[in-house]
């Protein structure tokens, strides 16, 4: 990857430690400045050549060079949020459903959801919510140097996140997409972290967004009372490594755990391809994805087990403990989720976040969305530490302790 960056520091020391799980990320070969006598930040230069504007992909630049920073902190700045404008109640649902307002808020906590309708689209939502984070941090466009598209539910099969680089006006950053479902938003909040510290990016958009309505039975009352379909967008910006707000972390995943959530593609009836003459040369599978499969009892059992157990390795590394967390923000799945995982943390209720109530499940946007809502109603305050945890699909989970602002 150093080599990709164009970085080469091979007398760099570095701080690695074993890995005391299979299938665990628990930052390995971190490189800490203040540790090393050469406590001046590291700097490369990669050349860039001045090119027209006209052709396509192309960026222009005035200067010759760019200088990277590395091994920099990094801290979250600004965010934002979306939902599209179409709420379904409980209430909706129980016009063709078995079901009723008391049975789903009972079980789930929910009450209403956003469901994307008419010419609404999830590049909308994106680039509304990544407007909102750029506008609260006070960032240009063209000042942004990566955007990270988390989602399971592009509008393109080949990714959205360059889409908002381009409908942004981003013209400076390129782009990728994680697709991590309902833990996607932590994972791409590490994975920026780890761009700005050892690859001197300087302005990074982690952006959440899915709409799971467009994979939902709605015929299946188990399924269609829980999700909705949101955005939610941060700003992560490079600062003095003492300042670094990403505290620890934790990641897992357990492929074993797939067949308890998912969305199979599902081979369609293909149209047999023939030569002039009509004899069949060969038969292409044509696929779509299938409706969302869920077990939501093994679900349940897996979040209250493994996600308390992951907040509090990413509290060890941080050298903190559950009094020291200001705020739990969970994945919004189930309240019940919820409530059981702050019980075995010991943490109060006033601490936890929670807009379940309002939107369900909404993937990877449903942790920036209640963070960019806490934000702006004055609950979330500049310094407070955050331990957030996403989980699902996959099966896959983490968390990290950020401190805000």
């Amino acid at each position: 990857m150093a080599a990709a960056l164009g970085l080469v520091s091979p007398q760099i020391p570095c701080i690695r430690r074993g890995n005391p799980a299979p299938c665990s990320v628990s930052r390995p070969g971190v490189y800490l400045p203040e540790r090393n006598p050469m406590r001046n930040a590291l700097r490369c230069c990669a050349r860039e050549p001045c090119v027209d504007d006209s052709v396509l992909g192309a960026t222009s630049s005035s200067k010759l060079q760019k200088s990277r920073l590395v091994s920099m902190g990094s801290k979250l700045v600004g965010c934002g949020s979306a939902v599209p404008k179409t709420t379904i109640s409980n209430d909706d649902l129980a016009q063709f459903v078995e079901t009723s307002d008391e049975w789903i808020h009972v079980r789930t906590g929910i009450r209403n959801r956003r469901v994307l309708t008419g010419d609404e689209t999830l590049t909308g939502l994106a680039l509304e919510a990544a407007s909102g984070a750029l506008h609260m941090a006070e960032i240009a466009a063209v000042d942004v140097d990566l955007i990270i598209m988390c989602t399971s539910t592009p509008d393109d099969l080949f990714g959205g996140g360059s889409l908002i680089q381009r409908d942004l006006g981003c013209k400076n950053a390129w782009t990728f997409d994680i697709t991590a479902a309902c833990s996607g938003f932590v994972v791409g909040l590490i994975t920026a972290t780890r761009f700005i510290k050892g690859g001197g990016y300087k302005n990074i958009l982690v952006i959440g967004a899915d709409a799971l309505s467009r994979y939902v039975d709605w015929t299946d009352r188990g399924i269609c009372i829980l999700f909705g379909d949101a955005a939610g967008a941060v700003l992560v910006q490079a600062c003095d490594a003492d300042e670094d707000g990403l505290l620890g972390f934790d990641l897992h995943s357990d492929g074993h755990g797939h067949r308890h959530l998912k969305a199979t593609a599902v081979d369609s009836e293909a149209q047999i391809i023939s030569n002039s003459n009509g004899a069949a040369i060969f038969c292409p599978k044509r696929a779509s994805y299938s409706c969302i499969e869920m077990n939501g009892k093994e679900v349940f059992r897996f979040a209250v087990r493994s996600v308390p157990q992951s907040i509090e390795s990413a509290l060890q590394e941080a050298g903190l403990n559950c009094s020291n967390i200001d705020w739990l923000l969970l994945h919004q799945a189930n309240q019940r989720i919820i409530d059981a995982v702050a019980t075995r943390l010991q943490i109060p209720s006033e601490k936890v976040i929670s807009n379940l109530a309002n939107y369900g499940n909404t993937s990877a946007a449903s942790i920036p969305l209640a963070l960019d809502e806490a934000v702006r109603a004055g609950k979330v305050k500049e310094g407070d530490v955050i331990a957030a945890s996403g989980f699902g699909a996959g099966l896959t989970w983490g968390s990290t302790i950020v401190r805000w602002g």
